[in-house]
């Protein structure tokens, strides 16, 4: 099967279609706004199918448009392969019309959305400051971890300054993927130092349990005293 959907603007003749001429059964169905008008102000619609010889699908299309609420037209060409399907047909008639419909309204609305997202300069605004904020507090915890780590190592490295970034001059798709990278980087950080932090706590007790060199001194004082009384 193939499936087209289309807004009631476009080329109503779908039946038509070139890549359709060879299918058995053109089937189509439409739902568009009526010029009558009811006494409760609800809209009305004109609506129709074509079987084009397959009995009873123009009217399951129709029922589709009617179920979700779409306007439009509708094609769903089928090619018999020479297998009797049964009713099972009109199940795959129906969830073709669907998935064609539902991409329809996808493709139709991305491009709204795409220009919403690349015309926000509230959001950027927001983004940009956020991601400043972002860095300063990057900023201050590798400082911390510099600083824990040194404690447990002999040879002090120093910690690279990282450019200030011009948000401002950067999209908003960037500013949002940069923004999901510093709370990566964050967090990334803060697991180091947890991990600083447990090394020293170690070190710590280590040192506490070790005896120091008088303790040690006085320790071999007192074994040589007890073999010279033996």
């Amino acid at each position: 099967m193939s499936k087209r959907a289309r807004s009631p603007s476009d080329d109503p003749h779908l039946q038509e279609l070139p890549e359709l001429s060879s299918a058995t059964h053109r089937i189509a169905a439409w739902r568009k706004s009526s010029a009558q008008r009811s006494l409760s102000a609800q809209p009305i619609y004109d609506t129709g199918h074509d079987d084009d010889g397959e009995k009873f699908a123009g009217k399951t299309l129709e029922k589709v448009l009617v179920a979700i609420g779409s306007v439009g037209s509708i094609v769903v060409a089928r090619w018999y392969g020479g297998v009797l399907l049964g009713p099972v047909r009109f199940d795959h008639i129906r969830k073709c019309a669907q998935d064609a419909i539902d991409k329809w309204r996808t493709e139709s609305t991305r491009p709204a959305k795409q220009m919403k997202t690349q015309d926000d300069p509230e959001k950027k605004e927001r983004l940009a400051a956020t991601l400043k904020e972002r860095d300063a507090s990057i900023a201050v915890l590798r400082e911390l971890l510099k600083q824990k780590r040194e404690q447990d190592s002999a040879s002090p490295g120093a910690t690279p300054q990282a450019k200030a970034m011009d948000y401002g001059s950067l999209p908003l798709t960037a500013l949002m993927k940069l923004e999901q990278v510093r709370d990566a980087t964050i967090g990334w950080i803060l697991k180091e130092i947890e991990k600083a932090e447990k090394v020293e706590q170690q070190n710590i007790l280590a040192t506490r349990t070790a005896p120091s060199p008088e303790e040690e001194l006085i320790n071999l004082d007192i074994g040589l005293s007890e073999v010279n009384d033996t």
